[in-house]
C-alpha cells in the first residue's frame, strides 16, 4: 500500500497566509482580516516558530514583522530563500517608519515588498492581494473591517521634537507618527536650518539622520556639541544607510544619546523618545532646552 499523500503538498483551493508578529493586538487585527476574506492563515509569534511553521506548512504569503524576538525578520528571510521547498514563496516584510529608502533595504534583504504599520483595516487585505495574484482568490465575505482606535495615549507632559532629515517625506512621516501623540514637531532638510531652528526653539530632543546631501548628521552633532547653548540638547541618530559598528560607535562618540536602526517598530521608537525625555528630565533643567514646547 502506497503512503498517504503530504497534506502539505496537495493543491490548495484557498491561498494560505502566514502571519510572523510578536504583537498579539496586530497579530489578531491580520488573523481576523484575512480570515474575514476567506484567506487560510496561520500565525506565529516569533521568528524560529515561523520559520519552522513556513517549513512543514507551505504557506504561499509569508507576512513577517522585521523587529521580532529571538531572530529578526531579515534572519527570518534568510532562512526562507534558503529553503528550496518555499521557492516561489512571496514574503512581505510588516514594518512601521518606513522611509524613502528603505524599501530598496528591505528588498535587498530578501523580501518581495512590505507593507506599513500600524495596520490600515480597511485596505490592509487589498494592499496584500498584488503578491498573491498567481493563486485563485477567495470568495470574499466582504465584511465591515474594524477601525483602529482612534484615542492614543498622550505622553505626561508636551515636548518638542526637531527632526533633521534631507528627505522631505520622511520628514511628513515622522510628524504623523509624533503629533498625535503630543509632540510638537519642527522639521529641518538641511544642518544649518536645524541649527538656527534649535536656537530659536531649544527643543527637548533632536531626531537626526545620518547620511544626507549637505552635512551628514556626524557634522551637525559636532556643530551642535559646539554651541554651549545647544549642547545639552539629546540627539538621537536613526539611521538606514550608517548601521556599521564604526558609524555607531562615532555617532556615540560624539554625544548622540541613541543611534537606533531603521525601519523600526513605531512602538519601540516612542519607547526610545519617551525613555530619552525621561533621562533628560532626571538630569534637571539644564539638559533640555525647555520642560514643555519650544518657544517661539
Amino acid at each position: 500500500m502506497s503512503d498517504p499523500p503530504d497534506p502539505t503538498r496537495l493543491p490548495r483551493s484557498t491561498p494560505r497566509v502566514l502571519v510572523i508578529e510578536d504583537n498579539q493586538a496586530n497579530a489578531l487585527l491580520m488573523d481576523y482580516l484575512l480570515k474575514s476574506y476567506g484567506y487560510d492563515t496561520l500565525t506565529a509569534a516569533d521568528g524560529e516558530t515561523g520559520v519552522a511553521m513556513a517549513l512543514q506548512q507551505r504557506p504561499d504569503l509569508v507576512l513577517c514583522d522585521i523587529q521580532l524576538p529571538g531572530i529578526d525578520g531579515y534572519e527570518v528571510a534568510r532562512q526562507l530563500r534558503s529553503a528550496g521547498a518555499l521557492r516561489g514563496v512571496q514574503l512581505v516584510a510588516l514594518t512601521a517608519l518606513a522611509m524613502i529608502g528603505d524599501e530598496e533595504h528591505i528588498l535587498s534583504r530578501g523580501f518581495d515588498g512590505y507593507v506599513s504599520k500600524p495596520i490600515d483595516p480597511q485596505h490592509f487585505v487589498e494592499s496584500i492581494r498584488r503578491y498573491l495574484q498567481h493563486r485563485a482568490q477567495p470568495v470574499e465575505a466582504h465584511p465591515k473591517a474594524p477601525s483602529l482606535p482612534t484615542t492614543r495615549a498622550r505622553p505626561d507632559h508636551v515636548a518638542t521634537i526637531l527632526a533633521l532629515d534631507d528627505i522631505r517625506p520622511n520628514l511628513e512621516l515622522k510628524r504623523g507618527l509624533l503629533e498625535p501623540h503630543g509632540y510638537a514637531v519642527l522639521t529641518a532638510d538641511t544642518m544649518a536650518q536645524a541649527l538656527a531652528l534649535a536656537r530659536d526653539h531649544l527643543p527637548d530632543l533632536i531626531i537626526s539622520d545620518v547620511g544626507m546631501k549637505f552635512g551628514d548628521g556626524f557634522d551637525f552633532i559636532s556643530a551642535l556639541k559646539a554651541d554651549p547653548a545647544l549642547a545639552d540638547i539629546p540627539v538621537l541618530f536613526l539611521s538606514s544607510t550608517h548601521w556599521d559598528a564604526q558609524s555607531r560607535s562615532r555617532g556615540l562618540a560624539l554625544g548622540a544619546v541613541r543611534y537606533l536602526r531603521r525601519p523600526m517598530d513605531s512602538h519601540l521608537l516612542l519607547g526610545e523618545i519617551r525613555a530619552v525625555l525621561a533621562e533628560a528630565k532626571a538630569r534637571g533643567p539644564a539638559a533640555t532646552g525647555t520642560s514643555g514646547v519650544g518657544g517661539e
